[in-house]
């Protein structure tokens, strides 16, 4: 029997979901092998099993990290998420309430066969960016 197939929009919205959890096993199922994660700045990551390396040392700076999505617009494979990102950045583990950072966000994901192939982050970065330069 084939797998269900689910719309771009649900795939991009688990995908969102999975990361709120913080949830390394179900971001790694719901990425293609060939996944691309681009950052704000153009940085891209290429490979599954990279952006599962990427995403536990994310979630180790900022383990709160939340994506909150206010509005989505989809056109056949891709999806376009408005909201905002925040969390709280850490370097020894404790979460300060002074190290908490929100910022507003866009995200584009690309879906091929019920994975995400692309992760497109569109944010501003500065607020984390002061953080981390504060704690050095």
């Amino acid at each position: 029997m084939p797998a269900k197939t689910s719309s771009p929009k649900s795939v991009a919205h688990a995908f969102v979901k999975a990361i709120n959890e913080r949830d390394i096993e179900k971001i790694e199922k719901l990425m293609a092998d060939d996944h691309r994660f681009i950052d704000s700045l153009g940085a891209i990551v290429q490979g599954r099993t990279r952006m599962r390396e990427g995403w536990a040392a994310y979630f180790r700076l900022v383990p709160d990290y939340t994506i909150s999505i206010e509005e989505t617009f989809s056109n056949g494979a891709m999806v376009l998420m408005l909201g905002a990102a925040g969390g709280t950045y850490t370097s020894d583990g404790q979460l300060r309430p002074e190290n908490s950072w929100k910022t507003p966000a866009a995200w584009r994901a690309q879906i091929k066969g019920n994975k995400v192939a692309e992760w497109r982050v569109y944010a501003d970065n500065e607020p984390i960016r002061r953080l981390m330069a504060k704690a050095e």
